[in-house]
């Protein structure tokens, strides 16, 4: 059976799309052609989020449901107009990754089975420092979105104690983003011990729901408020982002005062475009202004002297500078946490913005 195609202009480039009646998502039916003109019609909004930025590539060739698998390179064969950025890993080798500047880099990727977007905090041209600050809130087993819902509005309340604005999103599948636009000035080290400060003070003020413990031994049924997102090479889906489940769910970006009484399923392929057409991009402010980490950081040499140091990084990067030893707890075992149950009180509150 020969193979069908159709053929886009987007954005001033020829972009032809192989089987575009393919099934992604099998809840409703949507197909890769539907998944295409679900992002031309947020165009705007989904550009906010990877413009610029290197991507990984994370491809679904069977569809939402299928296997998946990462491809950092962008392959061989690629058209002359695709644009790239050279990006360096931890383990010191590097990658030309697609860097999206418009919708028909953005095509062309679902054309090959990406259907989320997974850009690096980023842009190519300064590659070392991060613009943005990435809070994670990730669920652990049987915790309800309820939870991550409440620890999401403390983290709103202690970023803005460090006066910084956050934009909140649902993740697309069961939990949520925070993000902050930072000036480019903070390494990757620097923005990761920024996160790892809040994380660790929204966890002394909800210790029943949020936690910033990175072995899955000692995170309970809490949500854990992963800071090792912000380490170079890790990426979250983006805003607008469509993720690989049988519904469709998106990564969407929310207002504060929906944060309370959001249900993520609400947000899919078939729903979002109208949303975007009534309410518009409400992450729309988010480049008026750049913020500092100064006052996080500032938080965090504090936390080192209260006994709470470096904490352990990802599996795959070389042994960090101070970090502590990379094993988790046996099993069974009971790990005190002394310095955060002897900062039970408040500790005095510190804005810092410039």
């Amino acid at each position: 059976m020969s193979e069908t195609f159709t053929h886009l202009e987007v954005a001033g480039r020829h972009v032809r799309i192989s089987r575009p009646d393919k099934v992604f998502f099998s809840a409703r039916g949507e197909t890769k052609l539907d998944l295409i003109e679900y992002y031309l019609s947020i165009g705007e909004g989904m550009l906010r989020g990877v413009r610029e930025r290197p991507c990984a590539l994370k491809r679904y060739p069977d569809g939402a449901e299928g296997a998946f698998f990462f491809q950092k390179r962008v392959p061989a064969g690629a058209p002359e107009w695709l644009q790239t950025a050279e990006v360096t890993f931890p383990s010191g080798r590097g990658a030309d990754e697609l860097c999206p500047v418009d919708l028909a880099h953005v095509v062309w990727a679902v054309n090959l089975g990406c259907l989320d977007f997974n850009p690096h905090p980023v842009r190519r041209s300064d590659l070392s420092h991060p613009d943005e600050f990435r809070i994670d809130l990730d669920p652990q087993p049987g915790v309800r979105f309820a939870s991550v819902r409440e620890v999401a509005l403390c983290v709103r309340e202690v970023l803005e104690e460090h006066g910084l604005v956050g934009y909140p999103k649902t993740s697309g599948s069961r939990g949520m983003h925070v993000y902050v636009r930072l000036a480019p000035h903070w390494d990757f080290t620097e923005v990761r011990h920024a996160a790892l400060a809040l994380a660790r003070e929204v966890e002394r003020r909800m210790p029943r729901n949020a936690t910033s413990a990175w072995w899955k031994q000692e995170r309970g049924q809490r949500v854990l408020v992963d800071f090792n997102q912000n380490a170079k090479d890790r990426t979250i889906a983006s805003v607008y982002s469509v993720r690989a489940n049988p519904e469709a769910r998106v990564s969407c970006p929310l207002r504060w005062d929906e944060v309370a009484d959001v249900e993520p399923e609400e947000f899919t392929l078939a729903t979002m475009p109208r949303r975007y057409e009534k309410l518009g991009d409400v992450w729309g402010e988010m480049d008026a202004r750049a913020f500092t980490l100064d006052s996080l950081l500032e938080l965090f040499e504090r936390q080192k002297v209260e006994g709470l140091g470096e904490a352990p990084f990802p599996p795959h990067f070389e042994k960090q500078k101070d970090e502590p030893l990379r094993a988790p707890p046996r099993e069974g075992a009971l790990r005190a946490k002394p310095a955060l149950a002897a900062r039970a009180k408040r500790q005095p509150r510190r804005g810092g913005s410039r």
